[in-house]
């Protein structure tokens, strides 16, 4: 019996003890929660405010992101899909082509472009090439000496002039259309060298009477000159991989890249012609067409090398053209979409195409968050919002992970694509970097602000060790969005050491790509334009050749 004492009376002091610890750690951990980690039905407007906003803008991120998986999924299901022709020309049929080479200062690149225009494998008799040039600098004189070298060869070749440049390129493509002899007008940029049978390798598919464009990948002479050409590499290897390929296999809209292609001349007409209201005057007819009915065709495996700029700031004007262009697209052409009679896909698509940059003053927006939320983080406790960021951040930033790089993989796969894959976190972190200039576009097009037309300067840069542009001219300023770069920079890299401080690690990662992105980006926009000089070797590529 006293056994049974004996252990009750031991049972009661183990319970006694255990509700002693725990109500001491209850009393610790209310304590910790008061001062510390507030639930977050306390959170104070500051903090509400953060989290509404910061969750509001990743939830729309995350929505893009979530289209680009869609993608990604699409290209890996129709991939292996090849456009045919619907039957082939005979040697004796082929179609009067008319090559037109639109310039604008372009003395560095202008013989390179002829020639391998004049080494195109087409009859001669049934092909014209028209210099459209509209430089205001020594490429009129090199222009018009090498026409007049192949015209004694024998080549229908004529130089075009024009003094005025009213509606920049649009505007030179329409006084060529006018003047042209071919029913197909192809087209190619300065900095273009296209191979001897792109012609032939496209012409076919205009048996199609419907067909009224074909398009070709683009790929890259100096893709693996520096780090900014490397990225480059991958950012326009996504666009043309997956989703020119989506876009066309899908049944889908997609445009026409100002470059590398042929157009019926008919379907130009039809559809309005060059109009130069819009900075993409290339995407603003590709999508007037096919609301006509003419059907697109997209090579992918078909390319026409072309030289990618070197130069920063030349790298952000030709960005800041896109997105701005493109945004005036979809003001202009989208409403005509929505009521035409198409596939709801096809409209919901397009709408993502044409908005997709808002995305750009979003993510300024969400920058500017990111210390505040850090304080958030610390005080709420950082594992208590995973549950919100984890499905967000899946979308919004695996996204990108899996579009590049199902592009890096689909094109390097015979070799090895894990070189390229390697560059993937650096191109979430110069996209980042872009978010002040791509923004301003944005933004300038949303309120109706005009501006001309500038051109990306080319450099005939070919060889990785190629250090003679630096030299040349063609400089492009610097202007003021390098100093909000480079504060951002200087704001991401407080925020990392208040994170290290604080123990907050998981969150370094991300605010790195951050501080990168926007440090890249600003520190490469002042080098290069500092005393006249552009400092091509700096952060050389940090993994090896591919």
């Amino acid at each position: 019996m006293s056994m049974f004492l004996l252990a009750a009376q031991s049972a009661e002091e183990l319970r006694r003890l255990y509700e002693e610890v725990q109500t001491k750690f209850v009393d610790d951990m209310v304590k910790k929660t008061e001062f510390n980690i507030s639930p977050l039905y306390q959170l104070d407007t500051f903090d509400w405010t953060v989290l509404i906003l910061y969750f509001t803008i990743l939830g729309v991120l995350a929505i893009y992101g979530a289209y680009r998986i869609k993608q990604v999924w699409d290209f890996w299901r129709y991939r292996h899909i090849e456009p045919q022709p619907r039957a082939y020309f005979s040697e004796e049929t082929l179609p009067h082509i008319t090559v037109q080479l639109p310039l604008f200062n372009e003395m560095y690149v202008v013989e390179r472009l002829l020639r391998a225009v004049t080494q195109i494998d087409y009859p001669r008799e049934r092909l014209e090439i028209q210099v459209l040039d509209d430089s205001t600098d020594e490429t009129v004189g090199l222009a018009r000496a090498t026409v007049e070298k192949y015209q004694r060869e024998g080549f229908d070749i004529r130089y075009i002039h024009r003094a005025d440049r009213t509606g920049f390129k649009a505007g030179a493509l329409k006084n060529g259309t006018e003047l042209a002899k071919g029913e197909l007008l192809a087209i190619f940029d300065a900095d273009f060298v296209p191979k001897p049978d792109c012609l032939r390798k496209l012409v076919h598919f205009f048996t199609d009477e419907t067909v009224g464009c074909a398009q070709m990948r683009w790929s890259h002479i100096n893709g693996s000159y520096n780090l900014l050409t490397r990225l480059q590499t991958i950012m326009l290897d996504g666009h043309f991989v997956i989703e020119q390929t989506v876009r066309n296999r899908t049944g889908g809209f997609f445009n026409f890249n100002g470059t590398a292609g042929i157009w019926r001349r008919r379907a130009i007409e039809l559809s309005g012609g060059w109009q130069h209201d819009t900075l993409t005057e290339d995407t603003d007819l590709s999508f007037r067409a096919q609301l006509m009915g003419w059907r697109f065709v997209y090579l992918l495996d078909e390319d026409a090398p072309a030289e990618i700029p070197v130069e920063i700031n030349a790298f952000k004007a030709q960005q800041r053209r896109w997105a701005k262009g493109v945004m005036q697209v979809g003001i202009k052409l989208y409403p005509r979409i929505w009521r035409a009679d198409l596939p709801l896909r096809v409209k919901l698509e397009m709408f993502f195409r044409m908005t997709g940059n808002i995305s750009y003053p979003l993510m300024i927006v969400a920058s500017f968050l990111q210390f505040p939320l850090l304080l958030v983080r610390y005080n709420q406790g950082f594992y208590h919002l995973m549950v919100f960021d984890v499905p967000l951040l899946f979308f919004s930033t695996v996204s990108v992970v899996l579009f590049y790089g199902s592009a890096v993989w689909y094109l390097d796969r015979a070799h090895s694509p894990t070189k390229r894959l390697l560059h993937l976190p650096l191109v979430m972190a110069i996209g980042i970097g872009l978010a002040f200039s791509n923004a301003r576009a944005v933004l300038e097009a949303l309120l109706g602000v005009k501006s001309e037309f500038v051109r990306t300067p080319k450099y005939q840069v070919e060889g990785d060790h190629d250090a003679t542009w630096k030299a040349k001219k063609y400089k492009r300023k610097r202007g003021w969005l390098p100093l909000l770069e480079l504060g951002f920079a200087a704001y991401f890299f407080c925020a990392m050491l208040y994170a290290f401080r604080m123990g907050l690690y998981g969150t370094i990662p991300f605010l790195t790509l951050f501080f990168f992105g926007y440090g890249y980006i600003g520190v490469m926009s002042v080098l290069q334009t500092a005393s006249g000089k552009r400092l091509a070797n700096f952060w050389r590529p940090l993994v090896s050749n591919r």
